[in-house]
């Protein structure tokens, strides 16, 4: 009984150990995270704090981080800014243009590289891969060149063009679908049906998640857009609401606007927010499912 009980011991004595440890490192760890949001939260904090300010109360204290005098006019003065309403509406279009783009494009390209046996597959996909390692900054040239040779230069759709099928799209969607079975695509398959009807009505349901995550990456990558625009839009009729923004925020004399900037970039902020909360848990699943951490 002696020998039975020390092992039966010695367990308990661990297992008490372990949940001991557990106890000390959760708050620890919750602690950490949360020290870490809030640090990551400061310079929202002190965006939002400054758009509340007058132009001399920045200028005169910009390290404070609650206003003396809460003031909408920046907000004000933003929205009565000459054409602030067509940099909005810009940004709209070009951002549903490059969403779509990217739902469409990357969803089938995902489709053929993780559901499909061709040639040059891996060839494909080494493709894809080579072209997420490569900056913009050594490509922007040629863009801009066949931009132009299409006519395309100073409208919408050449600024939408270069980010409706971005490879990380295609890669996000390609690891999600190697998750779906191949038995409900082959069992479709022996019902008769053809490709086209496999991908709409079976893949791309399953692949809600990926999709979900695409459109809030393609959007973010649209909607804080600067470099781009800025080359291809020749005119303010083009300008997005960065660029838009980044031209009116220049007061006279050169003096930079930093109460209209700030109320613009809350402005900026506010439909990536609200779009990751309307689609944070599919959001969440869908980088899971990528294998991406």
């Amino acid at each position: 009984m002696t020998t039975i009980a020390a092992p039966r011991n010695a367990e308990m004595a661990g297992a008490r150990t372990h949940v001991r440890r557990r106890s000390v490192a959760r708050p620890l760890l919750y602690g950490a995270l949360v020290l870490c949001a809030l640090l990551t939260m400061l310079p929202f904090v002190w965006v939002g704090s400054g758009s509340l300010r007058s132009l001399d109360e920045i200028r005169s204290d910009p390290g404070a981080w609650l206003p003396h005098h809460v003031t909408l006019d920046n907000f004000v003065r933003l929205f009565q800014t000459e054409g602030f309403g067509r940099f909005l509406v810009n940004s709209i279009v070009v951002a549903i243009i490059v969403v779509a783009g990217n739902i469409m494009a990357a969803s089938a390209a995902g489709y053929a590289l993780a559901k499909l046996d061709f040639a040059g597959k891996r060839i494909a996909f080494g493709a894809v891969m080579a072209a997420m390692m490569v900056p913009f900054t050594t490509v922007f040239v040629t863009q801009f060149v066949i931009t132009v040779d299409l006519g395309l230069a100073d409208t919408l759709t050449g600024i939408a063009l270069p980010g409706m099928a971005l490879p990380l799209s295609v890669f996000i969607m390609r690891q999600y679908g190697m998750s779906i079975p191949d038995e409900l695509l082959e069992a479709a398959r022996i019902d008769g049906a053809g490709e086209f009807r496999i991908f709409f009505r079976i893949f791309l349901p399953m692949a809600g998640p990926a999709v979900a995550t695409i459109t809030i990456m393609s959007f973010l990558f649209s909607w804080n857009n600067f470099i781009w625009p800025l080359i291809v839009a020749q005119s303010t009729s083009s300008y997005t609401l960065p660029v838009g923004l980044a031209a009116t925020s220049q007061a006279a004399a050169h003096v930079t606007d930093y109460g209209l900037m700030l109320a613009g970039a809350i402005v900026v902020m506010l439909p990536v927010l609200l779009l990751f909360l309307l689609l944070q848990r599919y959001f969440v699943q869908g980088i899971a499912g990528t294998g991406m951490r």
